[in-house]
């Protein structure tokens, strides 16, 4: 590799770099629900900011504490919704395929990119 090719890759790492904290820390403050699907259909939204326990349709237990919500029960198997990590910012979910449980993460603000965007 040449001096050239090696001053290009640093610039390139550092650009992406410098995106990828943009994104981190660009995250909004404002505030956050927790939309709640079964089976494709709306099921209840949830504050993030009101710590409480939902039971959903006695297959999944949702808890939502300090802000962030995590699933603490599933009838299910395989357990992956159970040992996933809390979530909290916006665009996060937690998905239970067998018992067809989506647990995703909204900003109550207006996003500024479009359906096609994203």
């Amino acid at each position: 590799m040449k001096k050239n090719d090696l001053i290009l890759a640093a610039a390139i790492i550092l650009i992406a770099a410098a995106i990828l904290a943009f994104q981190f820390f660009s995250q909004s403050d404002g505030e956050h629900r927790v939309e709640v699907t079964v089976d494709g259909e709306s099921f209840g939204t949830y504050d993030l900011s009101e710590d409480q326990t939902v039971e959903i349709n006695d297959t999944n237990r949702l808890i939502i504490e300090g802000g962030e919500a995590r699933m603490e029960w599933a009838d299910c198997p395989d357990q992956v919704c159970v040992n996933h990590r809390a979530v909290e910012r916006d665009g996060e979910s937690i998905i239970c395929l067998p018992n067809k449980v989506v647990v995703s993460v909204e900003s109550s603000e207006a996003n500024e990119l479009d359906g096609v965007a994203q």
